[in-house]
């Protein structure tokens, strides 16, 4: 009788531990489909930026310096969105991710600062389309990492929670990164009237 307790004790254990683990790789995984959200509209951001360079260069053929910056932002940022889509639960490449991210904000912010010298470009109508292109995904990325700041919050939770800490840090279940934007400065959308 005694065996059939600790056997029921042992299989109710491991029932527990099982669900517990599934629960971490379920919270694990909408990290990482949240984190493709993300990815989904930074990457619609990222391509929409060569054509308003394109756009912005006849008018702009002095400020060759920032149009240069706006391509280098971009292409770190694209750099670290692939970084970051390899493991989404990587702390460090979000990290580097949302830094990028700053920067390209940052150097957006300079450009459109800049077009308001220019009359003809505020009122070219491709600089209009894309001006609503690109402020329809800025908010498209704020939702989406919203989202994953959300999922990201639940599996820490989970991880971080008793008894669950135990079956994460036997299973190596690490904790995921808030994506972020470095100053308030920052978060603010970039200024895209023209």
């Amino acid at each position: 009788m005694e065996f059939l307790v600790v056997l029921a004790v042992l299989v109710v254990l491991a029932v527990y531990g099982v669900s517990i683990y599934n629960r971490l790789v379920d919270l694990r995984n909408r990290v990482k489909n949240g984190f493709s959200q993300i990815d989904v509209q930074l990457t619609r951001r990222h391509d929409l930026i060569p054509n308003l360079v394109e756009a912005v260069k006849g008018y702009m053929k002095h400020e060759r310096e920032t149009l240069e910056a706006v391509i280098k932002a971009r292409n770190v940022a694209v750099d670290g969105l692939k970084a970051a889509a390899a493991d989404p639960t990587n702390a460090e490449a979000i990290k580097q991710l949302g830094g990028a991210e700053s920067a390209l904000s940052g150097v957006l912010g300079r450009l459109f600062a800049l077009s308001e010298s220019y009359p003809d470009l505020k009122a070219n109508q491709n600089m209009m389309q894309f001006q609503e292109e690109l402020s329809s995904t800025e908010n498209r990325v704020a939702f989406a990492r919203q989202a994953f700041n959300d999922a990201v919050m639940n599996y820490n939770t989970a991880c971080q929670n008793f008894p669950n800490n135990f079956i994460a840090s036997f299973f190596t279940f690490k904790a995921a990164e808030f994506l972020e934007i470095e100053s308030e400065e920052k978060r603010a959308v970039p200024s895209v009237s023209f």
